[in-house]
């Protein structure tokens, strides 16, 4: 799971805070002003438009946004490999800040542009929007570029970015500074061989940007090593020269999907061995009406011991994160052949009712990597496909593949197939549990039926209520006393949840808090959430800063994860951070929330503060947890986002399934990385 920082008031490391009303939790209305005429509209020129709105082009200014800078890039170097004109692609996280990716491919053009001939046409792909490649299908058949943007909007983001291309024999420099202004013309280099070609990017990301310019190197070397998996024989090196000794570490895959599969299912029981292979390709020739199009899939799946599915799709790399038509097909088709099977083998009767596609999804991993001529992504950050022909055909290659391979395969098919018997039996277990709990009024959200411990807020537009779940009555009982009653519920949790990765739907809404979260939440559970029913904007966890606290939160995610999932890719889930000291100098108090941040106030400042450290949040009164963690206006929440599913759907079944060896390995492996450890 990635976060970003999306607290509304200042990020400096130590936070000043004084109290504040408690209010509506609005903001005031603005003045409006009091001419409006042709002088007040503004035309942006070249990359403007792009330093005005970055949120637009690269989803966000935090660390999110930094990294997408990072796979523009990349995704530029990578359409050279599914070319068929890379093989090597380097990233170098540089000690300065600033990242250097080189690649082996074509090197982008530099002769003249047809179009703009006062500048070469590699000035014109790096300064002008929609300008690249990708809008040709000669040059490329397949790509994640869409739009045209990637480079000139990196560009646009970056204090410096120094261009190499090596092509025609030669070597061709530009360095771009200011947000995208050439600082020369074009510079033809030394000759070299004229079979040597390939790009060199390195970018500066802009301070006046970017909330922060601290590259993730996990992050970003989960992305590579699942890019590599997806492009069989690219080899994709990372070097972090930030660290001493530098960091190196190389991604390369021979089995790509097979592999990727392997490392998805590593700390999960898979219920047969064979991996399930299936591709296809279809080619529709050019006419004077349509551009012809290309359309080649690869789906590997397996299914295992658990209780939940995990589907993850790609189109030309790109990790489309909400699904899309290409997801659509494959599931139709799934549930069509396997049903088939089902009969076949006589494990659904004729008087038998077919199984849900629910039923036959669960413990399934499967990865979908479709290439696709001319794609149609919703927004820049191309999270959903809709090319609508798509469906038709990932739907056709899934039914003949999947009906020859479960045929092939009668004992595989028969262990896949008992699988989804089995959770048909508790899909309809888990129906008459919530049926049981609804008619109690708990899923509805209705106000007669709201769990009991919960303590509503008055406001009734979702988009301004926000619910804490508190750990601990005492502390549960100070969020109540502190919070803005208009805008702020607060639901009190007892104890540890329950570890829902180990067991399924059905028993886990028997358990009180579940069933309480749920209830409260009001948007249905598992299969049934309906995100137009949530009652708050905002789901904020509220723990401890301590071992036991961190439990609880990684418990809560867990949970909200696996049963509630839309409730955190569409961004409702937020964890608060309480500060661990309070420091007083003389009237002034100041918040800090670590060890780190303390010991940089102690050096900004002469003065020696009086320092109470706070062992957990019932030791906060009601004030001090207003001030700190509560007050929309000064508070600090980090917001829980999946931009890499599958690396959080991996995490997640390591760190809480029921093997033992993955988790140890994994902890093993991490443990360099802890600063700080509460015990």
């Amino acid at each position: 799971m990635a976060s970003k920082d999306t607290s509304t008031s200042n990020n400096t490391p130590a936070r000043t805070r004084a109290a504040a009303t408690r209010g509506s939790g609005r903001a005031p209305a603005t003045p409006v002003p009091a001419d409006y005429s042709e002088e007040n509209i503004s035309v942006l020129e070249g990359l403007e438009a792009v330093r005005q709105r970055p949120g637009m082009y690269i989803g966000s200014t935090g660390v999110d946004g930094l990294h997408h800078l990072v796979y523009e890039i990349v995704d530029n170097s990578v359409d050279e490999a599914l070319a068929g004109a890379a093989t090597k692609i380097q990233i170098v996280l540089k000690a300065d800040g600033s990242v250097e990716v080189t690649d082996d491919g074509r090197g982008i053009p530099v002769g003249q542009h047809p179009q703009y001939t006062e500048m070469s046409t590699l000035e014109v792909v790096l300064t002008k929007l929609h300008a690249g490649g990708k809008f040709n299908a000669s040059s490329y058949h397949v790509s994640g570029g869409l739009h045209g943007v990637g480079i000139s909007v990196v560009n646009a983001l970056s204090e410096r970015m120094d261009l190499t291309v090596k092509r025609e024999g030669r070597v061709w420099t530009q360095s771009f500074v200011a947000g995208g202004k050439p600082e020369a013309p074009i510079r033809r280099g030394k000759r070299i061989a004229l079979k040597t070609t390939g790009t060199t990017v390195r970018f500066h990301p802009d301070p006046i940007i970017f909330e922060t310019l601290d590259f993730d190197r996990k992050t970003l070397a989960k992305r590579f090593a699942e890019t590599a998996y997806l492009v069989p024989d690219l080899t994709i090196e990372l070097t972090d020269e930030r660290v001493d000794p530098v960091w190196q570490e190389s991604y390369h895959s021979r089995k790509g999907l097979v592999d990727f599969i392997g490392v998805l299912n590593a700390s999960r029981a898979p219920i047969h061995k064979r991996i399930v292979l299936l591709s296809g390709a279809e080619d529709t020739e050019a006419s004077p009406d349509h551009p012809g199009r290309r359309m080649q899939v690869e789906i590997a799946a397996q299914w295992n011991e658990t209780y939940n599915d995990s589907v993850h799709s790609f189109v030309n790399v790109v990790n489309t994160r909400s699904g899309g038509t290409h997801e659509e097909g494959f599931r139709i088709a799934l549930t069509g052949a396997l049903n088939r099977a089902a009969r076949k083998l006589g494990i659904l009767k004729d008087s038998d009712e077919n199984f849900s596609g629910d039923d036959l999804r669960e413990g399934l991993t499967a990865v979908i990597s479709l290439r696709l001529s001319h794609p149609q992504f919703e927004g820049q950050t191309k999270a959903r496909l809709g090319n609508t022909e798509v469906r038709t055909f990932v739907r056709s290659v899934v039914t003949d593949g999947l009906n020859e391979w479960l045929d092939a395969n009668p004992p595989d098919a028969r262990a896949i197939l008992k699988k989804c018997r089995d959770a048909s039996h508790a899909r309809k277990a888990a129906k008459r549990a919530r049926d049981l709990i609804r008619r109690k009024g708990v899923l509805d959200g209705a106000d007669a039926g709201l769990p009991g411990k919960l303590v509503d807020c008055q406001a009734t537009d979702r988009q301004d209520c926000e619910l804490f779940l508190v750990e601990g009555d005492s502390a549960g009982g100070s969020a109540v006393t502190a919070r803005d009653r208009n805008i702020q519920a607060i639901l009190p949790l007892r104890g540890k949840l329950l570890n829902v990765e180990r067991t399924s739907l059905h028993k886990a809404l028997d358990n009180t808090e579940v069933a309480a979260i749920a209830g409260a939440l009001g948007c249905g559970i598992g299969h049934d959430v309906d995100l137009s029913r949530l009652r708050y904007d905002k789901l904020i966890l509220l723990a401890d800063a301590d071992v036991d606290g961190s439990h609880i939160r990684t418990l809560l995610l867990t949970f909200l994860f696996r049963f509630l999932t839309p409730v955190v890719t569409e961004g409702h889930v937020y964890v608060a951070q309480p500060p661990l000291y309070q420091l007083r100098y003389g009237q002034e108090r100041i918040y800090v929330g670590s060890d780190a941040e303390l010991a940089a106030m102690q050096r900004r400042r002469k003065a020696q503060p009086k320092v109470s450290r706070f062992k957990g949040l019932g030791e906060m009164n009601a004030e001090q947890l207003w001030e700190t963690t509560m007050n929309p206006e000064t508070r600090s929440i980090v917001r829980i986002t999946v931009e890499e599913a599958a690396l959080a759907d991996e995490v997640v079944s390591k760190l809480m399934g029921s093997m033992v060896e993955p988790r140890k390995e994994w902890i093993l492996q991490n443990a360099g990385d802890v600063r700080f450890l509460d015990v």
